[in-house]
């Protein structure tokens, strides 16, 4: 059984509306940090301090290829975790910025990461 600790320090994850954003994002798919700056409008140090307070609730884990790092939702670790990832795929379709963020993702995902990460090096930004 997860300890008290642990469970708080999801909730406390999930009080962002930030990092609810990425994790639905995330519920749909593996995303490269490329791929959420893009979707979310966000710099590259604002979307990485987010990842890393996922990362450090448990919530996502991050892997590295090449020059790019992919994250994708940890596998529930237990009941809670289980419920929080079914709600994440069915209880913000309706919230105006998920279905912002669904479009922006659903326009994007022909061009792949490289894509998107080349343009924005080529742009310098």
């Amino acid at each position: 059984m997860a300890a008290m600790g642990d469970r708080i320090a999801v909730f406390r994850a999930l009080s962002d509306e930030t990092r609810l954003r990425m994790l639905v994002l995330l519920s749909r798919r593996v995303l490269c940090v490329c791929e959420i700056e893009r979707v979310l409008g966000l710099p590259q140090s604002r979307v990485s301090r987010h990842l890393a307070a996922l990362r450090g609730a448990g919530l996502v884990a991050g892997r590295r290829k090449g020059r790019w790092v992919y994250y994708a939702l940890f596998p529930p670790r237990n009941e809670l975790e289980r419920a929080l990832q079914g709600c994440l795929r069915a209880c913000f379709n309706g919230v105006p910025a998920v279905k912002r963020d669904m479009r922006r993702l659903g326009d994007m995902r022909p061009m792949g990461p490289r894509g998107i990460c080349a343009r924005r090096r080529r742009r310098g930004g």
